[in-house]
């Protein structure tokens, strides 16, 4: 989705809030085919961010002549469907020239929940806009970006559930050879733990 038509940009003297990252050896991203870059974790308003960035544009969503900018709500456990966050955001892009720097605002607050951990600018900065020197963007192989988060509304949480389907799953067999079940006391028993999935499994039997 095309997010440039749900922002305006302003020259703003005043450096983020929250966050700012500057990518040194800019140029070495395309050499060693870098799609994205993610910037460590943050934190604002009681949540943890991170920002991506996509030196030539965000391929999933057909980007072009464009660099991409996001801003990603970090640290959620799994894909839950019955949380949300409320946020006002501005990403920001600094003019090495003059010191201000360009900031991009949605005009409405987003919902960052478990199916949309990230909002922001597919169409950040045009890349020839982007690499012009004497637009300060990018200097001397460097540029500096920044965001600012505020969160409207606490997550708020109610019952869900979530599939997950395994294409091609593989069915695994485990047997348990119990020696001396007729000595067997204790309530419950279990096997020794065997591995399936990654997942560490073991077998209880209960004896009532």
């Amino acid at each position: 989705m095309n997010m440039t038509s749900l922002n305006f940009d302003e020259q703003d003297d005043a450096p983020p809030t929250h966050y700012m990252i500057k990518i040194q050896s800019l140029s070495l991203l395309s050499v060693h085919s870098l799609e994205k870059y993610e910037s460590g974790v943050f934190e604002a308003g009681g949540y943890k961010w991170k920002l991506v960035f996509y030196p030539n544009g965000n391929k999933s969503r057909n980007v072009k002549e464009h660099i991409s900018l996001y801003l990603v709500l970090a640290g959620a456990n799994g894909p839950q469907t019955c949380w949300e966050v409320h946020a006002a955001f501005r990403l920001f892009l600094l003019d090495q020239n003059t010191g201000k720097y360009l900031a991009l605002q949605e005009k409405n607050e987003r919902r960052f929940h478990g199916m949309k951990l990230d909002w922001g600018f597919d169409q950040f900065l045009s890349l020839k806009a982007f690499t012009d020197t004497s637009n300060g963007y990018v200097m001397e192989d460097a540029c500096v970006f920044g965001a600012e988060v505020f969160v409207r509304k606490e997550k708020s949480i109610c019952k869900g559930e979530c599939l997950s389907m395994i294409k091609d799953a593989v069915m695994y067999k485990h047997v348990w050879k119990i020696d001396k079940f007729s000595k067997l006391n204790a309530e419950s028993n279990d096997s020794q733990t065997f591995i399936v999935g990654d997942q560490k499994w073991c077998i209880s039997l209960l004896i009532d």
